[in-house]
């Protein structure tokens, strides 16, 4: 079907409680990616782990969030995202506190698949929401504090995980990293009662079952062998998963194609990727996520294990990077009324100075470093990647309908979740191998180099970006 321009149905605009509570939905699940980095060593001394159950810990989260975050998006286009926004957190409230409480490795990994899932159905609706109760100049505002929400949350994932490992509130230990959130969601699901309007797609469409699967089936086949991979020494069964992974790609989108244009509602319309700024957009993504995930987890590794510090320490030295994003991003509305687009291109040069920064500090100064020598590239990365990833959030969602507000976002987050997955499982598992063989400080050397290419690729794909912003 055509992407006409039918209005969502909905109760009202967003108020600004309103819109800070769906940013808060917005946060925990990308602090939550992020949080286990530097607890890992805390959770394989207490459960007895083990490399591949860590990858499973970090993995199963992942690849459950992302299979599932497009039909979260169709649900709540069907059955009104104020509801499934409610559902989503509390679910992810109950999962956090499972987390929290697991007893074993596989209890947790376990209850970390069904926080993955919970936190799918949450997310999308803060997207959606946002395109459905605002337009123009509050749109643009809403959609640039969601870029930098999504940003700072993935940094501060870190920070707060390692001031929580190392307060041992109560003799939690790593058990705090996930317990936090519980009094977090309960304040979030009163918020939301009473501040989050209730909005649901004018032309509701029944879940794509055919579509919900194969799509499943695709991220599954790529991202469970490439996490767990290299720490089960890469027995037969990842290599026949990455066999079928093409195939089940290739089944997906006939299977789409064929029922967009039988008139049915696919999971994910081929029609929507006709919009140039979405297209675009999420093909520069792609790599700005994996060199952003495989970054954060190369350091968290190589703070505490190469340069031996604490989990406070590891977690402060990413505070310069989260104050350069959150200036940046700051700025990031009033540079793009000016320069459009191009406020993208310059943000990627920006990044890519930082990250050389870094990479002649390591490569000269390791190890011994400490926080004040790793801070200038730090910070300037940070401004760089601020004033990216929000600019290009709201760059992506620009001209999507608001009708399919939910199945845009939902294509738009599936792409930065399989992307910052594939980063830990990719430029990561690199890393670590590199760290065995070589050496640590040669390892993260490697892993630098393999980040500037890919910002180099970002910057090339930025200046196809559409110049005027929606």
């Amino acid at each position: 079907p055509a992407l006409g321009p039918a209005p969502a149905r909905e109760s009202g605009g967003i108020s600004p409680l309103g819109l800070f509570t769906v940013l808060l939905g917005a946060a925990l699940p990308l602090i939550d990616f992020f949080i286990v980095n530097v607890a890992l060593p805390a959770i394989d001394a207490d459960l007895a782990a083990g490399p591949a159950m860590l990858e499973l810990v970090v993995g199963g989260y992942g690849v459950a969030y992302s299979v599932l975050l497009v039909l979260g998006g169709r649900l709540g286009d069907m059955a009104g995202r104020r509801r499934l926004f409610l559902i989503g957190m509390a679910a992810f409230g109950v999962t956090s506190l499972a987390c929290g409480l697991a007893p074993t490795a596989w209890t947790l990994v376990g209850a970390r698949v069904a926080q993955g899932a919970a936190a799918a159905l949450m997310l999308p609706q803060v997207l959606a929401t946002i395109q459905a109760t605002t337009q123009g100049p509050r749109r643009a505002r809403a959609m640039s504090l969601y870029g930098a929400t999504a940003g700072l949350s993935m940094v501060a994932g870190q920070i707060l995980g390692g001031v929580l490992v190392a307060a041992d509130v109560a003799g939690s230990g790593w058990r705090s990293v996930f317990l936090v959130n519980v009094p977090v969601v309960l304040v979030g699901l009163v918020l939301a009662v009473r501040a989050v309007p209730e909005t649901r797609s004018d032309r509701p469409a029944s879940v794509d079952v055919p579509g919900t699967l194969l799509l499943g089936l695709t991220l599954v086949t790529v991202l469970l062998p490439l996490t767990e991979g290299r720490a089960a020494g890469w027995p037969l069964w990842t290599w026949v998963s990455l066999g079928v992974s093409p195939l089940a790609a290739v089944s997906f989108y006939l299977t789409e194609r064929r029922a967009d244009r039988l008139g049915r509602t696919p999971l994910v319309p081929p029609s929507l990727l006709n919009l140039v700024s979405l297209r675009r957009g999420l093909v520069m993504l792609l790599p700005f996520s994996i060199g952003f995930s495989g970054f954060m987890f190369a350091f968290a590794v190589a703070l505490q294990q190469g340069l031996r510090l604490g989990p406070v320490a590891a977690g402060l030295a990413l505070v310069p990077l989260a104050l350069g994003f959150f200036a940046a991003s700051l700025s990031g509305p009033r540079l793009v009324g000016r320069f459009g687009s191009r406020v993208v291109t310059a943000g990627g040069l920006v990044q890519a100075v930082g990250i050389g920064l870094l990479l002649l500090t390591v490569w000269r100064g390791w190890p011994d470093l400490g926080i004040a020598a790793l801070a200038p590239g730090m910070a300037v990365a940070g401004v760089g990647q601020g004033l990216q990833l929000p600019v290009l959030m709201r760059l992506m969602l620009s001209d999507v309908p608001a009708d399919r507000a939910g199945v845009g976002s939902g294509v738009m987050v599936t792409t930065q979740q399989s992307s910052l997955a594939l980063g830990v499982a990719t430029v990561g598992s690199l890393f670590l191998a590199l760290d065995a063989s070589v050496g640590m400080r040669d390892a993260l050397a490697v892993t630098l180099a393999v980040q500037l290419g890919l910002i180099v690729l970002t910057v090339l794909l930025s200046r196809r970006l559409p110049r005027a912003m929606g």
